[in-house]
């Protein structure tokens, strides 16, 4: 077979894709290419066989061949029989071998775009928050006893995908873009990894590690945005989990440095993703002579950063938490060049699927200062990703259009404009234009709703809608519960992903929107518009970083200095002068609550 041939020309499906963004080593580049049905395949079904497997990857990269493939996390033992992992279980979704890697004569160039597929995949927490706590209580114990210092726990989410793994791991890779992402078919599962985290860098004897620890999320405003990760940065506590980590590592580096030779150059540097803030450290060295990739991962594997420190004493206690493998999960993900440069990353991120079973795990480091609270949103941060690539969406606007003239259309237009620039869709200004006149000459005169769509793509439409006038007063209901979704990118941005809102929306006759407010009782938003509250003779609407939509009305508004800015809690609605709920299509409307708080 001539492997310069693409696949996709010879009717062999692409069967691996990766996308290794440059770990700015020397010598590094961007790796980004494709490659069809292996020329060979090294598995390791028992401890025994995963060294052999290394070793012989690393011979046929440094004899002009190409591997990628993974280390599962419950290979551990083969490096180091102290280290405690759950046995695999033919009968769980992460059974495989316990190293995998297809060799290849050629990376081939990375595919031309498709039109896109839809795929989407309902995903179900494989834990309680109930169970959760009672985890971290004995986390806390461990660590109260001098056991552990750190302890990374994690849990898997189980889902089931109605679509393709190609068109998962693409909808993944625009959801987390510029890690370090592989696209495996073994041909029993795929491995979509799109993990922002290096595991570690060796060309020659230089040896690159970049340990991730430390989270925030991002904000609601740029100045938002700017602030939480100020304090990330300034954070006593994220730091003392960050160090812990290259602590651990520069010991395990040690292993098979030359001495004196590793290094700390970069401390505490942050790295933004779509969805948070992470710290990040760089550890480097020099390897000695003779080392091996085998060797390499007896050295630094399990990556500590997802095991905890001291790294024995934290597997056995998550292996004593958690009730199943974690598989490719915090194990290793990675490509063998020719010549033998190796680069791994640390498999977060990641779903592994087996026919229509999906699995992805979430997790964070557990130290004395973490609460359950805090974490349990960190994991709801994390998994944005998921929730992102998991069904498709549309970029949303809606617009009042009034005898030929769209109200405050430059406004909506900016509002797309950014959501398309936070969630990497095409943006092209012209078509948008061309799109609204279009839909406004068909409509000179009557009051319509006007829905603008955007695709991922940048195809917009736009529909037209008759509308009655709005109504002079307009009765509110109270969310029940707090709104859990307050800060999702899903509520800072409008699209057609909608389910938080629709699952609050009024039943009961006569009540036109449900109020909302977030876990620290603070009021937000209705479900279709912005609340304004009267208190003291002045009107004042939730600030943005409680968990809201900059709604165009309220923006409008705010700069006219009608609204003031304020963080309102449920208790300030006993003492409201008057309430009114606003927005760009429908108005500024007199509301009324129908129960009190």
């Amino acid at each position: 077979m001539n492997d310069t041939v693409p696949p996709q020309f010879r009717g062999e499906p692409l069967r691996t894709l990766i996308d290794f963004a440059s770990t700015g080593a020397a010598g590094s580049i961007r790796l980004r290419g494709a490659f069809g049905a292996p020329r060979q395949v090294l598995a390791a079904q028992t401890l025994d066989a995963v060294r052999p497997v290394l070793d012989a990857a690393q011979a046929l990269a440094q004899q002009g061949h190409w591997c990628v493939g993974y280390v599962r996390y419950e290979a551990a033992p083969a490096f180091d029989a102290s280290l405690s992992v759950h046995a695999a279980n033919a009968a769980d979704a992460s059974e495989g071998p316990l190293a995998w890697f297809g060799v290849y004569h050629e990376m081939l160039p990375w595919p031309e775009p498709a039109p896109e597929a839809e795929v989407r995949v309902d995903w179900q927490a494989g834990i309680a928050q109930a169970e959760f706590e009672r985890s971290l209580t004995e986390i806390h114990r461990a660590i109260a006893d001098g056991e552990v210092y750190q302890v990374n726990y994690t849990a898997p989410l189980q889902g089931r995908v109605q679509g393709s793994a190609h068109d998962l791991f693409l909808a993944l890779l625009r959801a987390q873009p510029g890690g370090f992402a592989a696209c495996i078919d073994t041909g029993e599962e795929h491995v979509l990894s799109v993990s922002p985290e290096l595991f570690f860098d060796w060309r020659d004897d230089r040896m690159l590690t970049r340990p991730m620890k430390g989270t925030a999320p991002r904000g609601a405003t740029p100045e938002q945005d700017q602030a939480l990760a100020a304090a990330l940065a300034a954070s006593a506590k994220e730091r003392a989990e960050n160090v812990m980590i290259v602590d651990l590592i520069r010991n395990d580096l040690s292993r098979v440095a030359r001495p004196f030779s590793v290094r700390v150059p970069r401390l505490f540097q942050l790295q933004s993703l779509p969805s948070v803030w992470q710290m990040t450290s760089d550890v480097e060295a020099l390897t000695r002579e003779g080392t091996t990739l085998a060797d390499v991962f007896a050295a630094l594997f399990p990556c500590g950063s997802v095991t905890g420190a001291p790294k024995v004493s934290a597997m056995r206690l998550i292996r004593a938490l958690e009730p199943a493998p974690r598989g490719v999960y915090c194990g290793a993900v990675g490509v063998l060049q020719p010549g033998g440069a190796a680069t791994f990353n640390v498999p977060i991120r990641t779903v592994t699927l087996r026919g229509h079973a999906a699995r992805c795990g979430i997790g964070s480091g557990i130290t004395s200062g973490a609460t359950a609270a805090d974490e349990w949103q960190e994991w709801r941060h994390k998994r944005a990703f998921l929730d992102r690539a998991s069904q498709p969406f549309e970029l949303l606007e809606t617009l009042a259009l009034a005898d030929g003239v769209l109200r405050h259309a430059d406004a909506h237009r900016a509002r797309m404009r950014q959501a398309a620039a936070h969630f990497g869709y095409a943006w092209d200004e012209r078509h948008i234009d061309d799109t609204l006149n279009q839909l406004v000459r068909q409509h000179p005169a009557g009051l319509w709703r006007v829905r603008l769509l955007l695709t991922a793509q940048g195809q917009a439409t736009a529909q037209a809608f008759a509308m009655p006038a709005a109504p002079a007063r307009v009765r509110l209901q109270l969310a029940p519960s707090a709104f859990e979704a307050a800060d999702s990118e899903f509520v800072r941005f409008k699209t057609t992903r909608r389910a938080h809102y629709d699952a609050l929306a009024p039943t009961a006759p006569g009540v036109f929107d449900t109020l909302l407010w977030n876990r620290h009782g603070e009021i937000t938003e209705c479900t279709r518009g912005n609340i304004a509250v009267l208190q003291g003779g002045r009107w004042l609407t939730p600030a943005l970083h409680c968990g809201l939509l900059a709604g165009v009305g309220r923006d409008h508004w705010l700069r006219e200095g009608r609204l003031s800015e304020a963080v309102l809690r449920l208790d300030d609605l006993r003492r409201a002068e008057g309430l009114a709920f606003i927005n760009s299509l429908r108005g500024w409307i007199d509301a009324e609550l129908e129960t009190s708080p």
